[in-house]
């Protein structure tokens, strides 16, 4: 199995973005709890051209984001993982359960209370950190599974914004969506008539995200739709998605997602840190992401496999796929995204972060140590 010139770059853009995050999120730590913290907080919300900065950042340079990613998921649906319905139907059926059970084991701490809007905080995947922590393993790490875990991300990526959309709008004005959707199909229109220049694509994408934003569902969808709309072609490397794609990667892995990182992570960490995670929205985030997503991508993908609707690559184990589950409850970036959607406590915000930090860690440092050793005889530990 050989991979594409475009996922190479992808993969290598992806660890070395997670380890930029690692170091602005440690920066970003130490800054808000030093003498400095009361200024650096304030920063973010300061405002410019009348909103804070942390909401351009949030609202708006995210959306970026999710321009990025849906242009890796149409990728993936043409060429990738997700081409073929028997290779698709592995991540699929991981990524599905590694939403719902840990989605499931938060409401069972959460449900009827105040803060069981924050349901969806431990389904989402950091694409960047997993990657990442999965590079750090080397060579024995075989090209299948970094392809699973690329795939499950970016599903779970998509899996998040379906969320996003339909579980944290509120006050929706219809008129305005509409405006969002005419222009959508506008897009679509010029994709249809083949043109190919970028420019019309992204000026109606502003527009876009205005009208979307003024609608109460969360601008980054517009990121996400404007992916689709933007010509795909043949896929090669003179496709606008292509070219779009491939200038994307660095902005967004070395400028937007560090931004984010240190808008979003200026935790200042208080000294009752068992009371911190005790709360029960802290309790189902940290099972959810520790316990729930290694547990609900190994149950869907055995049963899946199980009942013959896919296949298990022949050089990777369940002890493998149980392992790299556990990457996928490093949550950070996506987590601390829908964070902001689902709370308006300030303080419930700022524990809710502590704890998504600190179950990352926790879940991506076991991964590691877990597929450190299981890679070794991943073959021959296969069920």
């Amino acid at each position: 199995m050989t991979l594409t010139k475009l996922f190479n770059a992808f993969f290598d853009s992806e660890k070395v973005a997670g380890l930029t995050l690692i170091v602005c999120t440690t920066i970003s730590l130490t800054v808000a709890n030093s003498a400095l913290g009361v200024g650096y907080q304030h920063f973010w919300h300061s405002e410019l051209a009348g909103h804070p900065i942390e909401f351009w950042i949030n609202d708006g340079l995210m959306a970026i984001f999710f321009l990025l990613i849906g242009l890796e998921l149409e990728r993936e649906i043409y060429f990738g993982e997700l081409s073929d319905l028997k290779s698709a139907a592995l991540p699929i059926f991981a990524a599905l359960g590694g939403m719902l059970i840990p989605a499931g084991l938060y409401l069972a701490f959460n449900f009827g209370t105040s803060s069981q809007s924050g349901a969806g905080i431990p389904m989402a995947t950091d694409i960047a950190f997993a990657l990442g922590i999965l590079s750090l393993l080397g060579k024995k790490v075989p090209i299948s599974l970094k392809i699973f875990l690329t795939a499950l991300a970016v599903i779970d990526d998509l899996g998040a914004i379906l969320v996003i959309a339909i579980f944290y709008t509120n006050d929706l004005i219809v008129s305005n969506l509409l405006i969002a959707l005419g222009i959508f199909a506008a897009l679509l229109l010029l994709n249809r008539l083949k043109i190919r220049n970028l420019i019309p694509y992204l000026i109606g994408g502003v527009f876009m995200w205005y009208f979307m934003l003024s609608s109460g569902i969360h601008a980054t969808v517009t990121g996400v739709l404007l992916a689709f709309a933007i010509p795909f072609g043949n896929g090669d490397e003179k496709s606008s998605s292509y070219i779009l794609q491939n200038f994307l990667h660095k902005p967004v892995s070395f400028v937007i997602l560090p931004l984010f990182a240190l808008a979003n992570t200026a935790i200042v960490i208080g000294s009752n840190i068992g009371a911190t995670v005790s709360e029960s929205y802290s309790v189902g985030i940290a099972l959810g992401l520790i316990a729930g997503k290694p547990l609900g991508i190994l149950l869907f993908s055995f049963t899946a496999v199980a009942l013959g609707w896919c296949k298990l690559p022949e050089d990777l184990s369940w002890k493998v796929i149980f392992g790299v589950g556990f990457l996928g409850g490093i949550g950070f970036t996506m987590s601390i995204f829908i964070t902001l959607l689902a709370f308006d406590d300030q303080m419930v915000i700022n524990n809710s972060k502590f704890v998504i930090l600190l179950s990352s860690l926790v879940a991506g440092t076991i991964g590691y140590l877990f597929l450190k050793f299981s890679l070794k005889d991943s073959v021959h530990l296969k069920v």
